[in-house]
């Protein structure tokens, strides 16, 4: 019994983060505001839509959130010191069975002393090192005037991260264990074009070989757009609009919904003219679901040595000396956790921590403050605009087995693993068959579309407006499954009051703002035009 309600605790803090559900994990525990470089934003799991790509799925992490396009001179590199990492599991234990290993390395040319420019009067002239990361145009051909570049490995870990069996990947056509990063979108001077520049980041797509696979791989790691939209900073500020559409649907422009609500407009998304780094994997789904029943849990992490002391005369090659065992300072699986569910006091032990612990949270879920602080917020108004004479908005059904389901458990014969460990991660079912790009529905599963949100994330799922619907008690109201509207027996109507309210931040998302190929993300906005 107390393990049960220890699971229905933690159930209700991961579901009722959706209440805020208007900021993915940018900048989200206190500590790592300090580290952005190793601040993991968003993370997808989902079977590859790209036509040819049936038998894969594709898992992406983005890192090093809000970047502005024109960040120069030195853009956004990666900490070369770290280990970011991509973790699976395939048995239901909250415990990886495979993990993926990315390492980065930062090289200048000429043997370590970048370009340099002749300078001065003949006869008087010294070499002077440039200050900048590239000296002239760069293209996929011919990439002999850059003056920096960044190389990184992949290691495959099967079993524990720490004590399993590691293998680093390879080229499949024999091109070594070392890949190669493209600079980041300096501008259309520097790269000629904006498809200058997709052809120039497309030649660092990497096929490798899979240990143990009949199949190979594909990796990629660049800056791409950020795929996540959001109304960020009004949600902050005490949620600073009506968080229900305005129109009869989103789009019509006909203010046809609820009274001042607010309506669909990429002006509403903070984060348009900003970039990420993604670090992407595309691999055959047999080499990964195991033993399972074709059920995986997938999270990305961020882990430092335990110790850095800054070096007093620092160069290029050494601005610090690190040592110590690696210390795990980020994670996600699900979007939204860490920024609106866990206590201020406890951020940095969520970004610590691994999924088979998730019960050391559960005092935040079993009085979920989100849930009435929407309800402080926007009862009176409501009752007042329709009126009516609510005691209350929130969701009253607790134990809140609904957010049980979408958000720890998954849902029986859909995303549920063979073993149900009660655990914060994103949960894929490969054996679902992935919808192309123009056939999804951004809602996902609840949009009658089961290769979406909450089963994996897909870039083009909007989770933000499929969250708060969720967390308001959706689904104890009928949903539309495979065209009909079923109940799913979590809870009742009467529990969730404004259910079937359609909530929403005003900023949209689908899947044709993104690539419909690997690695998926959108070209990176330009630091120049």
């Amino acid at each position: 019994m107390q393990k049960y309600k220890l699971t229905c605790a933690i159930a209700a803090i991961c579901g009722s983060l959706a209440m805020g559900a208007n900021a993915s994990s940018h900048r989200e525990a206190p500590s790592i505001t300090r580290m952005p470089t190793v601040d993991s934003t968003d993370f997808y799991a989902f079977n590859s839509y790209e036509a040819g790509r049936d038998d894969y799925v594709t898992m992406i992490a983005n890192y090093i959130p809000l970047q502005d396009a024109y960040g120069g001179p030195n853009y956004f590199a990666m900490d070369p010191n770290a280990v970011y990492s991509i973790h699976v599991d395939n048995d239901g234990d909250a415990v990886e069975d495979i993990t993926f290993q990315f390492r980065f390395d930062s090289m200048l040319p000429a043997d370590g002393e970048g370009v340099a420019l002749e300078v001065g009067a003949e006869g008087e002239k010294k070499s002077i090192a440039v200050p900048l990361k590239n000296v002239g145009g760069i293209s996929a051909g011919d990439q002999s005037k850059a003056n920096f570049s960044e190389h990184y490995s992949v290691t495959m870990v099967t079993g524990d991260r720490r004590t399993g069996t590691a293998m680093e990947l390879e080229e499949a056509n024999g091109g070594g264990a070392m890949f190669t990063k493209p600079l980041d979108y300096i501008g259309n001077k520097t790269f000629g074009s904006e498809s200058g520049y997709s052809d120039y980041a497309d030649s660092f797509v990497h096929e490798v070989a899979l240990p143990g696979c009949d199949m190979n791989a594909r990796v990629f790691v660049g800056q791409r757009k950020d795929p996540f939209t959001v109304n960020l900073g009004k949600t902050f500020d005490l949620v600073n609009y009506v968080p229900v559409e305005g129109d009869s649907a989103p789009g019509a422009d006909d203010g046809g919904g609820f009274p001042g609500g607010i309506t669909q407009s990429m002006e509403n998304d903070d984060l348009r003219w900003k970039n990420v780094t993604a670090l992407a994997i595309e691999v055959p789904k047999s080499c990964v679901t195991g033993s399972g029943n074709g059920v995986i849990g997938s999270w990305t992490t961020a882990s430092l040595p335990q110790a850095r002391i800054l070096n007093p005369m620092a160069t290029f090659d050494k601005p610090e000396v690190n040592g110590g065992a690696l210390t795990q300072v980020s994670r996600l699986g699900n979007p939204l956790v860490n920024e609106l569910v866990i206590g201020l006091k406890d951020k940095d032990t969520f970004s610590a921590s691994e999924p088979k612990d998730d019960t050391q949270f559960a005092d935040y879920v079993t009085h979920p403050s989100l849930p009435e602080l929407l309800n402080i917020l926007f009862k009176d108004a409501v009752n007042q605009t329709l009126d009516t004479d609510f005691a209350t908005l929130a969701p009253t059904k607790f134990p809140r087995l609904d957010l049980v389901t979408a958000f720890l458990t998954g849902f029986e014969g859909v995303n549920q693993l063979a073993m149900v460990t009660p655990s914060e991660m994103l949960r894929l079912n490969t054996g679902i068959a992935a919808v192309p790009a123009e056939q999804q529905s951004a809602f996902g599963v609840a949009g009658d579309d089961l290769a979406g949100f909450p089963n994996g994330r897909r870039p083009g799922d909007d989770v933000v407006d499929i969250a708060l619907r969720v967390v308001m008690g959706r689904l104890c109201h009928p949903v539309p499954v495979a065209g009909e509207d079923t109940d799913l027996g979590l809870c009742a109507p009467e529990d969730a009051v404004v259910g079937t309210v359609p909530f929403t931040d005003g900023a949209p998302t689908n899947a044709g703002m993104m690539d419909t190929s690997f690695p998926y993300l959108a070209d990176p906005i330009a630091g120049s035009e």
